[in-house]
């Protein structure tokens, strides 16, 4: 049976692209001529609001770190200094304890820097620490980013706190589309999290790290990237969210569940290429095992 689901599934892939309206998309897969590997795929072209594939773009998962976009919208729309200085803070996070990071508990950087590392590193302290200096605390943060979610229409997603290391921060491929959507309203959440690289300087006490993005086309010649988030652990698999020129287009781009530490990037690649050339790309036979395998276990 496996086998019959995913030649099936590799025919549906040759069907010539059609497009259909955002709103229309609930439980309608959209194949394109080029596959993926990722189980959870929704690319809409922004200008059209036309969708451009999908597949199982309702379906609920962990989105790990892409948890962490709307721990930014959220320290953003309190309108609180990115000029202030704070300290790192995890003590109200039970999940953080015991997890390793670069930078020191109590030592002390801008919000704006806090908010490099949590979008550019995926920096879990930085971004737990964001939420402690909230006011109202941890507990109000977490409060702030479930009703932001529910008033962009993301039925499908929860969060639990904002570093998205619990498995209980889950969202659909089809909300992260409304949250990069969103997301276009903030350019400081623009310019931030496209950032190739930020060098970062502590106080108390003093130090100086660097940090680079973890999603490594934003440093290629050729791409053109506006917004974006990466993710992972072992449950939500590899992910990427992301606003990027393609084909002289503004399109949002959101893969989750990939296997793989270059799959989601791949993914990308294999999309814009294909978008720009109409030319189709091999997907290595591993990538698409897992994705198929998997699909049959749910």
């Amino acid at each position: 049976m496996l086998r019959i689901a995913c030649v099936l599934r590799l025919l549906m892939s040759c069907l010539p692209l059609c497009c259909i309206s955002l709103s229309a998309s609930a439980q309608i897969d959209v194949i394109s001529q080029q596959p993926l590997a990722a189980k959870n795929i929704m690319i809409v072209d922004l200008q059209s609001n036309k969708v451009l594939q999908a597949e199982n773009a309702e379906q609920v998962r962990p989105i790990a770190s892409v948890s962490k976009l709307m721990t930014a919208l959220v320290v953003l729309d309190a309108k609180q200094s990115l000029k202030e200085k704070i300290s790192v803070d995890v003590s109200q996070s039970k999940i953080m304890r015991n997890v390793h990071s670069r930078i020191r508990i109590g030592s002390k950087v801008t919000r704006e820097n806090m908010m490099f590392m949590t979008l550019i590193a995926s920096e879990n302290r930085a971004a737990t620490s964001l939420a402690h200096h909230y006011p109202g605390g941890f507990t109000a943060f977490v409060k702030a980013m479930n009703a932001k979610a529910k008033s962009l229409g993301m039925i499908h997603t929860h969060f639990e706190e904002p570093s998205g290391l619990s498995p209980d921060n889950v969202s659909s491929a089809h909300d992260l589309i409304l949250l990069l959507k969103a997301s276009r309203q903030y350019p400081d959440l623009l310019r931030i999290s496209s950032m190739p690289k930020r060098h970062v300087i502590f106080s108390k006490p003093r130090y100086k790290l660097d940090f680079h993005n973890t999603n490594k086309l934003v440093a290629k010649g050729d791409w053109d990237i506006s917004l974006t988030k990466t993710g992972y652990t072992s449950k939500a698999g590899h992910c990427l969210v992301m606003i990027a020129n393609m084909n002289h287009r503004q399109v949002a781009f959101v893969v989750l569940g990939a296997f793989g530490k270059y799959t989601h990037l791949a993914d990308a690649n294999r999309f814009k290429r294909w978008l720009e050339t109409n030319k189709v790309s091999t997907v290595p036979a591993d990538a698409l095992k897992h994705k198929y395998l998997e699909q049959d276990d749910d």
